[in-house]
């Protein structure tokens, strides 16, 4: 049997975005499937109790950036802490990670893309001209993708990743699950790795 981690993230999550290129890594190193869930964090966050970043306390906000600086760091990666696209609405790229899931392309490659635009280079990820020119940047079928991107059954599989999320207990991104097991955050993926280490698949 394959070793599998189900990765539910929303695509407008600085820690999904730091814990991207790690979790490709500990995936190709346990040769393990990545399936790639997008959500609606918003729904997430309604029916678990959490709250948006804007609506948090300030004292919840200061620490979010010392985290996002200290694994900034650590991961030798360019981060923009308030980049001028955020708060933003991930629905259109999480229809582009679908979508690239949904032809046959590699969905984790763009959705790291996607994250890395939106938190490395300053660009807008709900504007679907700037999608296209992120899958076209690396090297996607972009025109495929965003053409299946349209189809309804695509913002019906947002819907059914996100209740798929709640019901197995999920209330904030990123969240991996390996064997029915779940890790919060990409400061857990040490945990993940472990148990893919562990795992006789």
């Amino acid at each position: 049997m394959t070793k599998a981690i189900d990765y539910y993230l929303s695509l407008d999550c600085a820690f999904a975005y730091l814990g991207s290129q790690e979790l490709e890594r500990i995936a190709q190193r346990h040769r393990a499937t990545v399936r790639v869930k997008p959500v609606h964090l918003p729904t997430v966050f309604e029916r678990t109790g959490g709250l948006p970043v804007k609506q948090r306390s300030a004292e919840r906000q200061a620490y979010r950036f010392i985290e996002m600086r200290r694994w900034r760091d650590q991961r030798g990666l360019r981060l923009i802490p308030e980049p001028p696209f955020f708060p933003v609405d991930d629905a259109p790229a999480a229809d582009i990670v679908l979508a690239a899931d949904a032809v046959g392309r590699k969905p984790l490659r763009i959705a790291h893309a996607i994250l890395r635009a939106l938190w490395a280079e300053e660009q807008n990820i709900a504007d679907r001209p700037s999608l296209l020119e992120i899958a076209q940047r690396n090297g996607e079928d972009a025109l495929g993708i965003v053409a299946k991107a349209r189809d309804p059954a695509i913002r019906e599989q947002l819907t059914a990743n996100t209740e798929e999320a709640i019901r197995i207990g999920m209330f904030d991104s990123p969240w991996y699950v390996h064997r029915g097991t779940p890790f919060h955050g990409q400061d857990r993926l040490d945990f993940l790795d472990r148990a893919l280490a562990a795992d006789p698949a």
